[in-house]
Formats: structure tokens, sequence, C-alpha cells
């Protein structure tokens, strides 16, 4: 899996701008505030969707344009794919595949698959659980295209329920639907709580091989952590549903007390442990960036796992982030699979033996 080529139009900083990308290690240098994230993010949105640093996608058009596009031309599964994204500031964003306007955001997430990787990331362990809930998302709405509708008819479903509670005190007849909206969201919920609990199971038993290989002296472990009425998050769907449906009924007078929806898998989690203890609590920066870096490459593992192909991998100045040992710890575990890195350091340039290297000034390849 790879991409060829890359055309930007009023994305961001750039006003137009087209890459031709090697197959391998793609270099992208440049001066901070330049463009390197942005291309990065455009990379990313073609697989995801969404854009990585924003919730708003017209917050990605250049400014003073009112459309631009993102199109990429990519080989998967031994396919020849062209994608493009069409954002507008007054319009929902337009999809198109090989030509042909997409009706839902699901039918090509995934076709693109990436691994992004930026400094951020690095405090995924101690941030809340929504970073992680969203890092599992992320990979699974790329891995299973049926997971990615139910997650949106999920939220969709849990910004109605909200609304209900929320304005039921100045309208109580709003709560006579509050038990419909709960019955859909347990039956959405479950196939939710479903796959991300095989995924966890995959991704923990992968972290855990690749953490030992930085730290054999030290154990990686974790637990997906969901309702506290689901007995076991592996078991069928239908019996999962069952038990969000009896949790969310004996805390109903609670919710509308409160107003929210008190549970659901909109609160699930990633709980992760070094040598038995909390790592968000106990563990050391070295040990919190050593447990993320070995996330994100076992999330890159699963992904081959998954396709037999490595899926784009986007570092965005990840490595300056890093001490020399990690760093060269990642360069090593790289050498396959097409690879987009922005980087400053030379040192680690000289490691990356980059079949292309662009340099980037003002939205521009100089």
């Amino acid at each position: 899996m790879h991409i060829n080529t890359l055309t930007l139009q009023n994305f961001r900083n750039y006003e137009e701008q087209k890459f031709a990308f090697d197959p391998a290690v793609n270099l992208i240098c440049g001066n901070n505030g330049q463009g390197k994230t942005n291309l990065l993010e455009a990379v990313a949105a073609c697989s995801t969707m969404r854009l990585f640093r924003t919730a708003q996608k017209k917050e990605g058009l250049r400014f003073d344009a009112d459309h631009a596009f993102i199109s990429a031309e990519f080989e998967a599964q031994s396919r020849e794919i062209e994608l493009e994204l069409r954002l507008s500031r007054t319009k929902s964003m337009e999809i198109y595949k090989n030509g042909v306007r997409q009706k839902r955001q699901s039918d090509v997430q995934g076709l693109l698959k990436t691994v992004l990787f930026c400094p951020g990331d690095l405090t995924l362990v101690r941030q809340g659980a929504s970073a992680r809930r969203r890092f599992l998302d992320t990979a699974l709405c790329q891995l299973r295209p049926y997971y990615a509708r139910c997650l949106e008819e999920y939220n969709r479903l849990y910004e109605h329920k909200t609304r209900i509670l929320r304005d039921s005190e100045e309208k109580p007849s709003l709560l006579s639907m509050w038990e419909d909206f709960s019955l859909r969201m347990a039956r959405f919920g479950a196939q939710l709580v479903r796959y991300r609990a095989y995924y966890c199971k995959k991704l923990l038993a992968a972290a855990g091989g690749i953490y030992a290989e930085i730290a054999p002296h030290e154990t990686l472990s974790g637990a997906y952590k969901t309702v506290s009425s689901v007995t076991d998050p592996l078991a069928d769907a239908g019996r999962i549903e069952q038990e969000l449906i009896h949790h969310a009924l004996t805390h109903k007078t609670a919710e509308i007390a409160a107003k929210s929806c008190l549970s659901g898998p909109h609160k699930d989690d990633l709980l992760l442990d070094l040598n038995g203890r909390s790592a968000a609590a106990y563990g050391s920066q070295g040990q919190v960036r050593t447990c993320t870096l070995s996330l994100k490459l076992a999330e890159r593992e699963l992904f081959f796992d998954e396709d037999g192909e490595y899926p784009v991998l986007l570092l965005d100045d990840v490595l300056s982030e890093l001490d020399r040992r990690r760093q060269d710890f990642v360069l090593n575990r790289i050498a396959a699979g097409q690879v987009m890195i922005t980087c400053c350091e030379d040192g680690v340039s000289g490691k990356l033996h980059a079949g292309a290297v662009f340099e980037i000034e003002n939205g521009k390849i100089i």
C-alpha cells in the first residue's frame, strides 16, 4: 500500500501543489510553520475522512478560500484508486472515489490505511480516556467499515439523547423518547464494545512484545474497560446489548437528574499497566513514551496482519522528541512499507535513506 501522488488546492497554507511520493521513505523538511504537518494532515484525511488537528473541516481551508480539495492516487490490495475530498465553508465535505461521489464516509474509510504518530501522542498514556478511545476508533474505522457506521450512528443517537436530557426540565414530554434512544444506543453500543474488546486484546499482546524489545526487564499489559454491567466484552453482541439495556434502565432516574448520559461505550477506556501498576499514575516519562511508541508500532503491525500490507506510516516530527536509543528502534522497525516523516535534524535524516526528499517553504516545494 502506498500513495503515488497527492494534489492539494487551497488546503491549509497550500495554494496549489502536487507531490509525487516514493513507495518507501519520504522525508519532509522545512522550518516550523511552513506546512510539513499540513501535508501529513492531508494524507491522513484521505484515510480517516477527518482532520486530526480540528473537528471543523472548514478550518482546513486556506485563508480567504471558500473551497479546497485533497486528491490522492494510491495503490492498495493491487488496485489503483483515486480519492478526492472536497471541502467547503458552507457545505459538508464531499468524497469522490474514482470520480464517483460517495454517500457515506464509512464507504471509503480504510481504503487507504494510515498510522499517524505525532508529538502529542507521546502523552496518550497520561491523557484522559477520550484520547485513548479516539486512538482505538481511528484504527477500527479503517479496519472495519461496519464499525465506522456503528460509531457514526451511536454518536448521532448519543447527541440526540443528550439534548433530550438537557432540555427535559423545560419540556418534560421529551422524556417519552428516552427509552427508544436508550434501546437503540444499546444495539449499536454492543457492536462497538465487541469490536473494541477484540482489537484491544490483539493490540495489547503486540504492544507488550514490542515494549519488551525496548525494555526487556519491564512488562506492559492492560485491559479494555467498558460499562460495568458487561460481564464479557468478547461475548456475542446480543448478550452485550441486553446487559447495556439493563444498565441503562437501572440508571434512568440518575440520568434524568444529571441531565446527561452517565454510562455507555462513549466512556470506554484502555487501561495500561507497567509491571502491574498504572502507567499513567506511576510510569516515568521514558516509560510512558516507550508505552505509546509500542502502541503505535503495534497498531501498524495489526494493520499488516489484517491486509498483508503495511499502512502508510506518518511520523510528524516525533523522532526529535525521542532519545537516540528509541529513535534507532523506530527506524529499524519501519524498513518496510511507505513512510512519510517530517524531520529537521541532520543526524536523523542521515539514517533514513530517504527515497524522496521534499523541502517545504510557505506551502511550496522549493
